[in-house]
């Protein structure tokens, strides 16, 4: 007999909810998108036209008093309610993915990740770029040896954006952890590590360029790993012409490739994985990989973020591997704490052992 699909309650329907986790989960077999968990009258009226078949709740309370119903929790709400909501679903028994950044800090962040470990609970974090087609070719080319030795690895996430939001993504207050160094480095850190491993100096600069702005909205960070690659990483709001998304120097070849994935794109159009050309990218779009004129544009791999909750359904089911590790997130937390250390003091600070 066909297993019944695991029953999803969402939490927050802004960007991360309603581009992100509730379309995935709903193209998702063995899933199923059953309740959404907001109070906004035009997320409301969004989630009854784009998933008529989940609830809708006004509340997370009235979620955890029907904690029994449900296989899995999604927390899409602000940084700010990243760790109480989550552990309030630890608290009822129930697995949960948490959006990134885990928490606001790497200290709340270990506490969350032991609370579940002590109760059984399955916590992983949704760092979603792992599966985007440039990032995953990257990781072919490195391991497969094509550029040689690296020595240094570039990546940029850079947007033109002179006029500032209202929201708490722009807000100072404590706990919200804005700022593009918390809401694009998140995944800039992620992907270097996952590419390079563990980092034992941490250099920055970072930034507020626009007029009023609260939090930075400009930062460079350079990231020293343990095996000699040097990481440069730069995220910004303010760059009116965008540099190469990846560029990666081996001593026998180098990589670039530019503009990002179109899986967000696509997701925001209303797209769904499982359609034809999903996740690719146009040949002209292809990165180019060689030395001089030497140079052969490389087919990017297809991206796939639909493997993030795939992975997580296999996991719930079967036993196999979180998608995530939920300390992979802790890590990349503790290292931007670090940079917004080293920017303020204008050094480059070591990276303490993790005890």
């Amino acid at each position: 007999m066909a297993q019944a699909p695991l029953r999803v309650g969402l939490l927050g329907y802004g960007i991360a909810g309603r581009v992100f986790h509730a379309p995935l989960v709903a193209a998702t077999p063995g899933l199923r998108l059953d309740a959404v968990v907001t109070r906004d009258p035009e997320r409301r009226a969004q989630v009854d036209a784009e998933h008529p078949d989940a609830r809708v709740l006004d509340d997370a309370d009235q979620l955890w008093q029907a904690a029994d119903t449900f296989d899995l929790v999604v927390v899409a709400t602000p940084n700010r309610q990243h760790v109480p909501m989550a552990r309030a679903a630890v608290a009822a028994g129930l697995p949960v993915v948490v959006d990134k950044p885990l928490a606001p800090t790497a200290a709340e962040g270990r506490a969350l990740v032991a609370e579940a470990a002590a109760a059984g609970v399955p916590l992983t974090a949704f760092q979603n770029r792992r599966w985007d087609g440039d990032f995953l070719t990257v990781r072919r080319l490195v391991e497969a040896g094509e550029l040689g030795r690296v020595t240094r690895f570039e990546s940029r996430f850079e947007r033109w954006r002179p006029a500032i939001k209202p929201g708490w993504r722009e807000s100072a207050a404590p706990g919200e952890a804005g700022g593009a160094l918390f809401d694009l480095g998140a995944h800039l850190v992620d992907q270097a590590v996952q590419l390079f491993g563990p980092v034992q100096r941490v250099y920055a600069e970072v930034d507020r360029r626009r007029p009023g702005a609260e939090v930075d909205d400009d930062a460079f960070v350079a990231l020293t790993h343990a095996g000699g690659v040097r990481s440069h990483l730069w995220m910004s709001a303010v760059t009116a012409q965008l540099g190469p998304r990846f560029r990666v120097l081996g001593d026998r070849g180098a990589y670039t490739t530019y503009g990002l994935d179109p899986q967000e794109a696509a997701l925001r159009d209303g797209g769904r994985p499982g359609t034809p050309g999903w996740g690719e990218v146009d040949p002209d779009r292809y990165g180019r990989l060689g030395a001089d004129d030497d140079l052969r544009a490389v087919p990017t791999e297809a991206g796939r973020y639909q493997d993030f909750y795939a992975q997580l359904a296999a996991a719930l089911r079967d036993g196999a591997p979180l998608p995530v590790d939920p300390m992979d997130s802790v890590g990349v937390v503790e290292l931007i704490e670090l940079a917004h250390q080293a920017a303020a003091r204008g050094v480059t600070l070591p990276v303490p052992p993790r005890s």
